[in-house]
């Protein structure tokens, strides 16, 4: 299965152009690279253990779109130019119907052997992985300060909360991860707890500095 090069052939590198790069950006891109090699890395490792057919589903097009983003921002980093094959969006497909509430469950512990690996650690493991690569992805892009690599890093960081998404609701329909809510009452006066608000035109006086510009 993952020996299977992604649709896009990987890009090979020619000729370096570090010089269109910043140098924090290198030690950031590094950070960044590494840890998605970590995660590709990771979902391999899981494969074995995963049971349930739908989560399988979920890891294997997960990790297909994590190689190809992979590969693309490494030409992209590569080279400092525009890479020759677009970003792609990652279209989830579980039905996006989240169960509310709490049920009886039995009390979590530390596995004591291999044998005890289940479905629902595989998919708590892939949630974690996948939402510190959405935070360290997004504070990467503010500094890169090669624009192409800033668009190209910035992307992914919404494929990468419709990843978390997508394992968190098959976790939710498992009843893996489970959503309390407060009373209703409680959730309502929180709602109304804030409304719009309205932008009132400056005059030219006000413009010149001569009076705030007025905020209802």
């Amino acid at each position: 299965m993952y020996g299977q090069q992604p649709s896009s052939q990987p890009y090979v590198p020619q000729n370096s152009q570090a010089s269109n790069h910043g140098g924090h950006e290198f030690f950031d891109m590094h950070e960044l690279l590494g840890g998605t090699i970590s995660i590709l890395d990771q979902y391999m490792i899981f494969r074995p253990y995963v049971q349930e057919p739908e989560l399988l589903q979920i890891l294997d097009r997960q990790y297909q779109f994590i190689l190809s983003q992979y590969n693309l921002t490494v030409e992209a980093f590569y080279t400092g130019q525009k890479p020759t094959h677009e970003t792609s969006t990652y279209m989830m497909q579980q039905p996006t119907h989240v169960t509310y509430g709490i049920k009886p469950s039995q009390p979590k512990k530390p596995n004591q052997s291999l044998a005890d690996v289940k479905d629902a650690g595989i998919s708590g493991y892939m949630l974690g992985l996948i939402k510190s690569n959405a935070s360290l992805l997004t504070m990467s892009a503010v500094e890169m300060t090669n624009p192409v690599v800033r668009r190209v890093i910035a992307s992914q960081v919404e494929n990468y909360i419709e990843m978390a998404y997508e394992i968190f609701l098959y976790q939710n329909k498992q009843a893996y991860y489970q959503v309390p809510q407060l009373q209703q009452q409680d959730m309502q006066s929180m709602t109304n707890s804030y409304i719009q608000g309205t932008y009132t035109q400056p005059s030219n006086n006000n413009r010149s500095g001569n009076g705030p510009m007025r905020f209802q």
